[in-house]
């Protein structure tokens, strides 16, 4: 057992990803970013569909389109796999931690 709030691990200077179950169709990460941003010309465009909640911080998620979405405790959405997105913003105080649930295709 563990406390989604357990944040003592939590690197300074990246972000911690910890798989809290995985099998072959869903995987659930819990997300912990204090600052971090994705890096400069990169994308995120995954092969899976990914469902994310904000518990705890404020971010912000850049689209291929230019659509900036912001995130505040308790706000979630739906990524469909392959749509380019990019975190542009995640709160230090507090840290954000985010729950993402990535759903493999059939």
């Amino acid at each position: 057992m563990d406390n989604i709030f357990n944040i003592d691990s939590l690197p300074i200077d990246s972000e911690l990803f910890d798989t809290i179950f995985h099998n072959k169709n869903v995987k659930i990460e819990r997300i912990l970013s204090k600052g971090q941003v994705t890096k400069d010309g990169e994308w995120y465009n995954q092969e899976t569909d990914e469902w994310v909640i904000l518990i705890q911080g404020n971010a912000k998620i850049e689209f291929e389109n230019h659509k900036i979405i912001e995130l505040n405790s308790g706000d979630y959405i739906f990524i469909p796999s392959h749509q380019k997105h990019k975190v542009i913003f995640t709160s230090v105080d507090p840290i954000c931690i985010w729950i993402a649930v990535h759903i493999e295709k059939e």
